[in-house]
């Protein structure tokens, strides 16, 4: 049976299990294929914990965390309401295909109705196939406002 926690940052076992699930994603070539630095695995929670706007689902199989979802609140000037950003979702090996993710967004769906959000966002890498099938068959699409100008793109710049 599949539990869906709400992250208590201050509960050893949720920030533990939020570092190893996200070191374990950032391990797999869809997350950058290299281990979360020390600095981040030793801040990330305490740093998460200071925003309101930041919530982490764990999803639980026999206590062993086995999918995690950051999220993040933003804003949409064009509709005046938050968006929910869904910043990681990962779901361990030994567990894709077994529905663990709709769990998890069908969770961030609810929470993010409770917030008033007006839509939920991610990103997917162009060739994460199983992702990409999953996210439409819970309703996401790829983001244009007219087809004649294409596809919107996320870019980034470190600063």
């Amino acid at each position: 049976m599949v539990d869906i926690t709400l992250a208590d940052y201050q509960n050893p076992k949720h920030r533990q299990a939020v570092v190893a699930m996200l070191d374990d994603y950032a391990q797999d070539p869809m997350g950058g294929g290299e281990a979360l630095p020390a600095d981040t695995r030793e801040n990330l929670i305490d740093e998460m914990a200071k925003r309101d706007y930041v919530f982490s689902l764990i999803a639980f199989v026999d206590d062993e965390p086995v999918g995690l979802a950051n999220c993040v609140e933003g804003f949409s000037t064009f509709a005046a309401k938050p968006v929910m950003n869904i910043h990681d979702i990962a779901v361990t090996e030994d567990f894709r295909g077994k529905g663990i993710a709709k769990r998890l967004l069908e969770e961030v769906e609810t929470l993010a109705q409770f917030r008033g959000c007006v839509k939920l966002t991610l990103e997917v890498l162009q060739g994460n196939e199983p992702a990409k099938i999953a996210y439409e068959k819970f309703g996401f699409k790829p983001y244009q406002l007219d087809e004649s100008k294409g596809k919107a793109e996320f870019w980034q710049k470190y600063i």
